[in-house]
């Protein structure tokens, strides 16, 4: 008894999420304009998720070898000012002048690698956006749609043409994570 009751109750879960499925996908239908967060898309997509622990584990070891750098340049002035101690003013300036270009140097260095994450970061954007769009174009063409606008800069619209959650599905089926995907 309690199984067939469990079978009919199962059946009928699936016709209604079969309903509620087809009568979204109609909505869509005819409609010439669709909306799209990209960052979303990005972000909430397995290859933006990568992305993003990839960078986190990057800049984790930026900071890590920062905070080394500067406990060692820490001891180096420690040691310059015992130096001091025991030195004329001008063999104390030309150390203290080669310690000041040191730092300055190995700033520079360290300020260079964070732009490299930057730079990484808007690269692998770039891929994920040209993998995506044959994706999006299959979307429009599936709903007969003219444009995809971004969502923030359109100030009013009906979630039904939110297309951002079936985009993020459809490039998570077919990028994975996007380690895959070649640069343009």
């Amino acid at each position: 008894m309690q199984t067939t009751f469990a079978k009919t109750l199962l059946l009928m879960m699936l016709a209604i999420h079969a309903s509620i499925t087809n009568a979204q996908e109609q909505s869509l239908a005819g409609t010439s304009i669709l909306v799209i967060e990209s960052d979303r898309m990005f972000t909430e997509s397995l290859f933006g998720q990568r992305v993003a622990a990839d960078l986190a584990t990057l800049r984790a070891e930026l900071i890590v070898r920062n905070a080394q750098m500067e406990d060692t340049l820490s001891e180096e002035e420690q040691n310059l000012t015992e130096k001091r101690k025991t030195m004329s003013a001008a063999e104390f300036s030309v150390l203290a002048k080669a310690f000041d270009v040191k730092v300055r140097g190995i700033r520079e260095e360290q300020d260079a690698r964070f732009r490299e994450l930057n730079e990484l970061n808007e690269r692998e954007r770039s891929v994920f956006v040209q993998a995506a769009r044959p994706i999006l174009s299959e979307l429009m063409l599936e709903t007969g749609a003219a444009l995809i606008l971004e969502r923030r800069t359109v100030l009013v619209s009906s979630d039904r043409v939110d297309i951002t959650q079936e985009a993020i599905a459809r490039l998570n089926a077919s990028l994975g994570d996007g380690r895959a995907v070649s640069e343009p």
